[in-house]
């Protein structure tokens, strides 16, 4: 019995990368996952497989966030297929991992981009949770999976920076609102994770580049992130809230110093 058995889980952005990883894993740890896609239904679906095919119990739910009424759609379509496996619409952990990144210094982000940033990475997290929390069982868990780039300086990633901080008060405020459910809130903040979201690191000279700006002298991988979010969504962190997990490998603690 794993540590999550017979708890329910719903894992957004969960067709690829860190969410893959995260839906796998919480899954292998005995949770029923809800796979969250925004648009590949394919790479949902092989997730799914992925996870029945070592005994696990996932089902697969599509909603493009972004856009007016995503989370009562999202959630609408959840009491419809966990209907299969339980008598009721209640889940134990939330996960919020979907999100779009934007590239631009302040003075090349466009408004489109800056409003399409925001309303995926920050405003569909506002209001998943606001129309779950019914659903939320007391001592559940919440995870939203920040970044790093909201504490470290880029001006690449200004407006999705901008998202990650909002992020992160909004999971500060709701730890002190649901303690008293003994519901917990986290971030975890990724730093440079091996994702088809950054490609460039499959040039060796840049990837080399990024493995040295952190202590643990290497790029994350999406299953280093699902390992923190798994701690974070177990009993053995029934005393964590509130909290910005950083989960970046060190990245720019400081000039690294390589010894022997």
């Amino acid at each position: 019995m794993g540590t999550l058995a017979n708890k329910t889980a719903l894992v957004t952005g969960a067709g690829r990368g860190i969410g893959r990883a995260i839906a796998e894993r919480l899954a292998a740890e005995g949770a029923l996952v809800a796979v969250h896609y925004g648009s590949s239904a394919e790479a949902a679906a092989e997730v799914v497989s992925a996870i029945e095919a070592k005994g696990g119990l996932a089902f697969a739910i599509g909603t493009r966030l972004g856009r007016p009424g995503d989370a009562r759609e999202l959630w609408q379509r959840f009491d419809t297929e966990i209907a299969r496996y339980a008598d009721t619409s209640g889940v134990d952990i939330i996960v919020n991992n979907a999100g779009v990144a934007v590239y631009g210094t302040i003075d090349t982000v466009t408004e489109d981009d800056f409003d399409e940033v925001f309303a995926v990475n920050a405003k569909a997290p506002f209001f998943l949770l606001e129309h779950g929390l019914s659903r939320l069982r007391d001592g559940g868990r919440v995870v939203n999976v920040s970044s790093g780039a909201a504490r470290i300086a880029t001006p690449l990633t200004i407006a999705y920076s901008m998202t990650k901080g909002a992020l992160n008060t909004l999971t500060r405020t709701l730890a002190l609102e649901l303690g008293p459910r003994g519901i917990t809130v986290n971030a975890v903040e990724p730093g440079i994770v091996r994702t088809d979201i950054t490609p460039w690191l499959a040039d060796a000279e840049l990837g080399a580049q990024a493995a040295g700006w952190a202590a643990l002298g290497r790029v994350g991988e999406p299953d280093d992130i699902a390992g923190v979010v798994a701690f974070l969504a177990s009993p053995d962190a029934n005393w964590v809230t509130g909290q910005c997990v950083d989960a970046s490998g060190g990245l720019l603690l400081g000039p690294v110093v390589r010894r022997g």
